[in-house]
């Protein structure tokens, strides 16, 4: 039965380039999703968008001398531009700097307001004396309590990944002069993520297949008791705070609107299909709701968001948070707002869109941290994706053409060898559809490559290029049989490898439904070219591909 799902996938800070960490983390693996569900006749709607108002926009603007605005524009474009040259199967990539965006967050933030679950507190802020200003989370650096590391923010320490508070640092200093700020007090509301502490750990207790690390995390917050946060802060740049209470110079903080973005993001994708209220068909009711992200974005996702959707009202929790971990590069651990790591668009310039899908897919951090470089991507693309993919279609297709008229043969008279061949295929779809619907996305491609290697061993068994000589009718058989198997194996990696197999909808049909489907006999079968092109590692580590860029990105 048909059911809606929603993919709800991390919104990126519009603030430097995304890195192959990132696609690993929450892209790739939600459009893989994806790219399944809807073959599997499910109603999917994939959201995201960039993230316009975080402060590492405001902290590289102050930098370069320009505009937030600016910067925001400028990586919104870059990211979208990336997203279609990977294949990407948005329904709606939009940005928090619509006007839709801010009335959903107002809404949120009043209803809650209202519900009693937000109040307005004084607490203390660091001031830079020297800049007259008070200090956003990341305009502060300092010394993480938990594991020492010299460059934490003050809202996350990227070294041991824990959120922080900039009033835990150790020696902070602001990066805007360098000087030691002080605390001064300042008015703000606070989300009070206390009130819904026992509703979470329930909550939290029916959850059924989720990832170890995920509950683990999430139930750790829970059982050191959930911290009241403050919403808005000083701050010229973000949606602006819908009642006049705190006076000037106050912007609702990033943390608390940028996921609202999953629900704004929903309202206006159906204000574009011209039905506004479509979107509560992923929103309520048994919808299922599946958020991609990184590893250092769980407590937003399973804690923070759930209390708010709490707070307001009426709408579904979180199906499951499949946060993967961490991919580090050339065993470094860095960051994208350092700028360290192969980014997505030097990536496109060394591999085909496939390629990079492909090796990254079978190295997803789905249980713990993996390590990826330009030799090892390569390396998968050529012994793995072209030696045992991409070869077997070009065999198959060439045989097909010299032997059978350069068209698809019918099926003939099958043997019990055929037909266990396409059951082991059919089998294999069923394999891979659930691996793929558990987001167990690393089983499922090994799964559909699996696939392959048993078409490939048919053919050895076979031999239809000796059979073409002696019997020409049971090479024919052999060739439908092993084309229609490559037809199955197209399908299972169709979600993985959007362009490769798309390329041979000419020949074995367009893709409908997560089922084989016989080639229509008779289709035209032209002289193929290669599925995918060899990557030649020696020319491209001798043009330093690499870079000596190591990096995590989660």
């Amino acid at each position: 039965m048909s059911i809606p799902i929603l993919v709800a996938v991390a919104w990126p800070y519009a603030s430097g380039s995304r890195h192959l960490g990132h696609l690993a983390g929450a892209y790739l693996p939600a459009d893989v999703f994806a790219r399944y569900q809807r073959l599997a006749g499910n109603r999917v709607l994939m959201v995201s968008g960039s993230d316009v108002h975080g402060t590492p926009i405001t902290v590289r603007a102050d930098a370069e001398g320009v505009t937030p605005a600016e910067i925001a524009d400028r990586y919104h474009a870059e990211f979208v531009g990336d997203w279609e040259r990977l294949g990407i199967s948005w329904d709606l990539y939009t940005s928090t700097g619509t006007a839709n965006h801010a009335v959903v967050t107002h809404d949120l933030f009043l209803t809650l307001l209202q519900n009693g679950h937000i109040d307005k507190r004084t607490s203390e802020q660091y001031f830079d004396v020297d800049a007259a200003r008070f200090l956003p989370d990341r305009y502060i650096e300092g010394t993480c309590p938990h594991c020492g590391y010299t460059e934490a923010r003050g809202d996350q320490c990227e070294d041991c990944g824990r959120t922080l508070d900039p009033d835990e640092l150790v020696d902070p200093r602001s990066r805007i002069t360098g000087t030691v700020p002080e605390l001064r007090e300042t008015e703000h509301f606070f989300l009070r993520l206390s009130d819904f502490g026992e509703e979470l750990g329930g909550w939290l207790d029916t959850r059924e297949g989720w990832r170890r690390h995920v509950l683990n995390f999430s139930r750790g917050w829970i059982e050191e008791g959930l911290q009241d946060r403050a919403i808005t802060r000083d701050l010229e740049w973000g949606v602006d705070v819908p009642v006049d209470d705190l006076g000037p110079g106050k912007r609702i903080y990033v943390w608390f609107e940028a996921v609202i973005g999953y629900l704004s993001a929903s309202k206006e994708w159906a204000q574009r299909q011209g039905d506004p209220e479509a979107w509560r068909e992923w929103w309520e009711g048994d919808a299922r709701s599946v958020y991609f992200i990184g590893k250092d974005n769980i407590p937003f996702h399973t804690i923070i968001w759930p209390g708010m959707l709490l707070g307001y009202g009426g709408l579904n929790l979180p199906t499951d948070v499949p946060a993967n971990n961490y991919v580090t590069f050339k065993g470094g651990k860095a960051s994208a707002s350092r700028g360290v790591g192969l980014t997505i668009g030097e990536a496109l310039g060394l591999f085909e869109a496939d390629a990079i899908r492909y090796a990254l897919a079978a190295s997803l951090p789905e249980q713990s941290d993996t390590d990826i470089s330009v030799e090892e991507i390569g390396r998968r693309v050529n012994e793995e994706l072209v030696a045992t993919w991409g070869n077997l279609v070009n065999r198959v297709l060439s045989m097909v053409h010299s032997t059978c008229g350069a068209e698809v043969p019918g099926p003939g008279s099958r043997t019990g060898d055929d037909l266990a061949l396409l059951d082991r295929i059919d089998e294999a779809l069923v394999r891979v559809g659930g691996q793929i619907d558990r987001v167990e996305l690393r089983a499922g491609l090994r799964t559909g490559m699996e696939a392959a290697a048993a078409v490939n061993a048919y053919l050895n068994a076979t031999e239809p290029w000796r059979l073409a000589k002696v019997d020409p009718e049971r090479a024919s058989v052999v060739l439908g049989t092993a084309l229609a198997a490559v037809s199955g194996v197209r399908l299972a990696l169709a979600p993985y490898l959007p362009f490769s197999s798309s390329a041979l909808d000419d020949v074995l049909g367009e893709l409908h439904a997560w089922r084989r489907i016989e080639p229509e006999p008779g289709t035209p079968v032209p002289k193929p070219t290669p599925l995918f092109l060899k990557v030649n590692l020696e020319e491209l580590l001798a043009d330093g591909a690499d870079g000596g860029r190591g990096g995590t990105v989660g």
